[in-house]
């Protein structure tokens, strides 16, 4: 073997072993994988949206996609095929299998505790006395819109048997389906209804008025996946309290977020959704009882055993507790509260 031969040899042998001796080291730095599901393109699911334009889930070395899908059948579908380990979505959708004894499914954390939806309609639709009969554009069954226009509905005599519900797909979708005329009312929140009002529509019902208690946004997982992966979610849980904060104090930056993901421009129109919504988000995640009882009381009708669920059974404060205890929220909001 020549000198050259033996040199060039020697240096091939010597990278190709630094390069094993660094692989775990390689490993250790690469950020943990999460899989993550979001339910709605609305204001009150933004938490994610801020956590990844700000760089917090790299801060935290997460690689954290934000993936959209359907709220209801669809995304639970995801969490109980594995598919994902996180969802964010209204309550209510997870309720009805952990009564129906699927105990492993559970709640982390709660974004909004309050319902902001309306009810919009054409001109010629003035009073909810008028709705009956009519068709009603929800996302889909058993969904946050769902949930509240059959709590709003309720409040002036109209049972779900007096409407027809028709199911959209989504906010944009739904207010695409009134302005085509394949609905006659549509259940709408911050900033789409403010949308609908732009093109002449206007409130039959103005939901943040009625303040119905609803876990309407909420951060759940399955307890075997926090068994296996729990200071990976824990991680996850933080980056959402530091977007949280975001959410609460820096309006401008929010604006910026919502306005790429929304597809809005409107500054105004940004401004007014900001000032309703705002007002029905946790700056700390709290999951509030009220709020998951009222998804019981909803499906006690048709699920009997609702009535024997206490709220308490389905929420795992580990992770607020934890951000409370170790000073954490103290140090993110400085005393405030």
């Amino acid at each position: 073997m020549s000198k050259s031969t033996l040199s060039t040899f020697l240096c091939g042998s010597y990278w190709l072993f630094l390069s094993i001796l660094l692989l775990p080291t390689a490993r250790l730095l690469a950020a943990d994988k999460l899989n993550f599901v979001y339910t709605a393109r609305v204001m009150s699911q933004a938490y994610p949206w801020i956590a990844q334009e700000a760089g917090l889930f790299k801060k935290y070395d997460l690689d954290v996609p934000v993936i959209f899908v359907t709220a209801g059948a669809p995304a639970m579908a995801t969490i109980l095929a594995g598919e994902s380990e996180v969802i964010q979505q209204g309550a209510a959708t997870m309720t009805r299998p952990f009564v129906q004894g699927n105990r492993d499914l559970v709640f982390i954390g709660g974004i909004k505790s309050l319902l902001t939806h309306s009810i919009i309609a054409k001109p010629d639709i003035k009073r909810p006395e008028q709705l009956k009969g009519k068709r009603i554009g929800v996302s889909r069954i058993g969904s946050n819109p769902h949930y509240f226009a059959v709590q709003a509905l309720r409040q002036f005599g109209i049972e779900s048997r007096d409407v027809s519900y028709v199911q959209a797909g989504g906010a944009p979708e739904t207010l695409a389906a009134l302005v085509a005329q394949g609905i006659d009312a549509a259940v709408l929140t911050v900033p789409t209804d403010a949308q609908a009002l732009k093109l002449g529509y206007h409130y039959v019902i103005y939901g943040p008025d009625l303040k119905i208690a609803y876990a309407a946004t909420t951060l759940n997982t399955r307890r075997s996946i926090l068994a296996k992966r729990g200071p990976v979610i824990g991680r996850f849980m933080r980056a959402m309290a530091e977007a949280a904060k975001i959410m609460h104090t820096d309006k401008e930056y929010v604006f910026k977020v919502l306005g790429k993901h929304l597809r809005i421009d409107d500054r105004n129109l940004l401004e007014a959704s900001y000032n309703v919504e705002i007002k029905a988000l946790e700056p700390r995640l709290a999951m509030k009882p009220e709020g998951f009882q009222s998804t019981l009381d909803e499906i006690a009708p048709v699920e009997p055993r609702a009535k024997s669920v206490k709220p308490q059974e389905m929420i795992d404060t580990r992770y607020l507790d934890e951000m409370e205890k170790s000073g954490f929220f103290e140090q993110l909001w400085g005393g405030r509260r």
